[in-house]
């Protein structure tokens, strides 16, 4: 899944453009009505207000180091994590309808902002954090990439960004957390791609339910059950004696995961090779 940046969801975009056109409507000789948009929505405790600050701290850091670059793009992506988004999405939709009520979009929109490319790009990074879909992995790299070539001022190679990820996804409590984003931000881009559906499913939940170990432990065994019932309905279907001892084997190995035993990269891939299996069987048997 790719992310796509929207002028009219990005609350740090939005404020600058604001703020642009107080200056336009004060040459102008006008009142502006930005200026009260700007104490509606940018002050006080909103989750509005507080997501704009995140932008705005990007904005006033320049030219610092990398470790502390580091730092300030991993604290932003952490408090991104505690906002209530169905409550922002909302102020959202109201900050948009009280601009069209006062200037015509198209216009207001068109407005140059210095400092839109680390702008779209920390939208960009925020929305992939807080995604519940599988994301494309080039999404976290590139937008972080330009954030933090905004806040040191100095070219960034993507690699080291990749394995920055990487390693900041290894220090979480459940080693999962590195294993699916590993495996995402390493292969997706080269095979992830041509998954069938029921393997792009398998490696979302791996995601989505990494926090939840016995969770993520009720939809292994929910697919391992699954596979096993598939795999002797197949067998069932297949004349030939050789290949249906073959996959009765295959299916005898099956075997759910109990209480004690600990999840790791071997149950994801091992889930992923028996949907691969049954699709090169019911091709073959159908």
């Amino acid at each position: 899944m790719k992310i796509k940046h929207s002028k009219f969801r990005n609350t740090g975009l939005i404020y600058e453009l604001l703020v642009k056109q107080v200056a336009s409507d004060v040459l102008e000789n006008r009142t502006s009505p930005a200026i009260k948009i700007l104490k509606k929505f940018y002050s006080g405790n909103s989750f509005l207000a507080k997501e704009f600050k995140l932008y705005e701290y990007i904005l006033k850091n320049k030219g610092v180091g990398s470790k502390k670059a580091e730092a300030i793009v991993s604290t932003i992506v952490e408090i991104s994590r505690r906002f209530d988004l169905k409550a922002l999405k909302n102020q959202k939709y109201s900050l948009i309808a009280e601009i069209k009520k006062n200037y015509d979009l198209e216009q207001f929109f068109s407005i140059q902002v210095r400092d839109y490319k680390p702008l779209a790009a920390l939208y960009c990074l925020l929305e992939a954090q807080n995604n519940s879909e599988l994301v494309d992995p080039e999404v976290f790299v590139s937008n972080k990439t330009t954030i933090l070539e905004h806040l040191t001022q100095k070219q960034q190679n993507k690699a080291d960004v990749r394995n920055s990820l990487i390693e900041q996804y290894g220090s979480y409590e459940k080693d999962l957390k590195l294993l699916t984003y590993k495996i995402l931000l390493e292969k997706f881009n080269e095979k992830y791609d041509k998954l069938l559906p029921e393997q792009k499913n398998i490696l979302r939940q791996f995601i989505v339910s990494v926090d939840s170990t016995t969770k993520l432990k009720d939809f292994v065994n929910e697919e391992l059950s699954k596979i096993k019932k598939v795999l002797k309905q197949l067998s069932n279907n297949v004349e030939d004696g050789i290949t249906r001892i073959k996959i009765n084997e295959v299916a005898s190995n099956v075997n759910l995961l109990g209480k004690r035993d600990k999840l790791d990269d071997s149950h994801l891939v091992l889930l992923m090779q028996y949907h691969e299996l049954i699709n090169e069987l019911t091709r073959q048997f159908k």
